[in-house]
Protein backbone atom coordinates (compact mmCIF):
# COMPACT_ATOMS: atom_id res chain seq x y z
CA UNK A 1 0.00 0.00 0.00
CA UNK A 2 1.18 3.51 -0.74
CA UNK A 3 0.75 6.78 1.11
CA UNK A 4 0.45 9.96 -0.95
CA UNK A 5 0.83 13.52 0.22
CA UNK A 6 -0.78 15.93 -2.24
CA UNK A 7 -1.31 19.65 -2.49
CA UNK A 8 -3.41 21.06 -5.34
CA UNK A 9 -3.27 24.86 -5.60
CA UNK A 10 -5.09 27.00 -8.17
CA UNK A 11 -3.11 29.98 -9.45
CA UNK A 12 -4.64 33.30 -10.51
CA UNK A 13 -7.75 33.37 -8.35
CA UNK A 14 -9.16 36.74 -7.31
CA UNK A 15 -8.81 36.13 -3.57
CA UNK A 16 -6.10 34.93 -1.22
CA UNK A 17 -8.11 32.00 0.19
CA UNK A 18 -8.28 28.91 -2.00
CA UNK A 19 -10.23 26.60 0.34
CA UNK A 20 -13.39 26.90 -1.78
CA UNK A 21 -11.45 25.44 -4.69
CA UNK A 22 -9.44 22.83 -2.82
CA UNK A 23 -12.60 21.50 -1.16
CA UNK A 24 -13.41 20.12 -4.62
CA UNK A 25 -10.23 18.03 -4.50
CA UNK A 26 -11.22 16.46 -1.17
CA UNK A 27 -14.59 15.52 -2.66
CA UNK A 28 -12.76 13.50 -5.35
CA UNK A 29 -11.14 11.31 -2.68
CA UNK A 30 -14.44 10.89 -0.86
CA UNK A 31 -16.29 9.95 -4.05
CA UNK A 32 -13.61 7.40 -4.92
CA UNK A 33 -13.67 5.93 -1.41
CA UNK A 34 -9.99 6.64 -0.79
CA UNK A 35 -8.98 6.85 2.85
CA UNK A 36 -7.50 10.29 3.54
CA UNK A 37 -6.70 12.93 6.13
CA UNK A 38 -6.91 16.67 5.57
CA UNK A 39 -3.82 18.50 6.82
CA UNK A 40 -3.15 22.25 7.04
CA UNK A 41 -0.95 22.28 3.92
CA UNK A 42 -2.42 19.42 1.89
CA UNK A 43 -4.00 16.00 2.04
CA UNK A 44 -2.59 12.58 2.90
CA UNK A 45 -4.23 9.53 1.30
CA UNK A 46 -3.55 5.81 1.25
CA UNK A 47 -4.23 3.11 -1.32
CA UNK A 48 -2.78 1.32 -4.30
CA UNK A 49 -0.28 3.45 -6.22
CA UNK A 50 -2.32 3.45 -9.45
CA UNK A 51 -5.47 4.39 -7.53
CA UNK A 52 -3.69 7.32 -5.88
CA UNK A 53 -2.17 8.55 -9.14
CA UNK A 54 -5.57 8.40 -10.86
CA UNK A 55 -7.09 10.35 -7.95
CA UNK A 56 -4.28 12.93 -8.14
CA UNK A 57 -5.01 13.44 -11.82
CA UNK A 58 -8.74 13.85 -11.13
CA UNK A 59 -8.00 16.30 -8.30
CA UNK A 60 -5.79 18.40 -10.57
CA UNK A 61 -8.36 18.39 -13.39
CA UNK A 62 -11.27 19.25 -11.06
CA UNK A 63 -9.99 22.78 -10.53
CA UNK A 64 -10.17 23.56 -14.25
CA UNK A 65 -13.97 23.29 -14.03
CA UNK A 66 -13.82 26.75 -12.46
CA UNK A 67 -13.87 29.15 -15.39
CA UNK A 68 -11.43 31.60 -13.80
CA UNK A 69 -8.72 28.99 -13.16
CA UNK A 70 -6.24 28.53 -15.99
CA UNK A 71 -3.27 27.26 -13.98
CA UNK A 72 -2.91 24.65 -11.22
CA UNK A 73 0.19 23.60 -9.29
CA UNK A 74 -0.01 20.02 -7.96
CA UNK A 75 2.70 18.65 -5.71
CA UNK A 76 2.75 14.91 -4.96
CA UNK A 77 4.96 12.75 -2.76
CA UNK A 78 4.39 9.01 -2.63
CA UNK A 79 5.76 6.59 -0.04
CA UNK A 80 5.24 3.12 -1.52
CA UNK A 81 6.33 0.47 0.98
CA UNK A 82 5.69 -3.23 0.45
CA UNK A 83 7.49 -5.02 3.27
CA UNK A 84 4.87 -4.17 5.95
CA UNK A 85 1.25 -3.07 6.19
CA UNK A 86 1.83 0.58 5.39
CA UNK A 87 -0.95 2.87 6.63
CA UNK A 88 -1.29 6.48 7.70
CA UNK A 89 -2.06 5.43 11.28
CA UNK A 90 0.89 3.05 11.53
CA UNK A 91 3.30 5.66 10.20
CA UNK A 92 2.10 8.30 12.69
CA UNK A 93 2.00 5.82 15.61
CA UNK A 94 5.57 4.69 14.96
CA UNK A 95 6.87 8.25 14.94
CA UNK A 96 4.94 9.21 18.08
CA UNK A 97 6.39 6.19 19.92
CA UNK A 98 9.92 7.17 18.93
CA UNK A 99 9.55 10.75 20.19
CA UNK A 100 7.50 9.64 23.20
CA UNK A 101 4.62 11.87 22.15
CA UNK A 102 1.84 11.68 24.71
CA UNK A 103 -1.18 13.03 22.84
Amino acid sequence: MAIMEISVIPIGTHKTSVSDYTADTVKILEEQGIKHQICPMGIVAEGATRELLDAANAMNESLFFHEEIQRVITTIRIDDRRDIEHTIERKVKTLKEKVKYNK
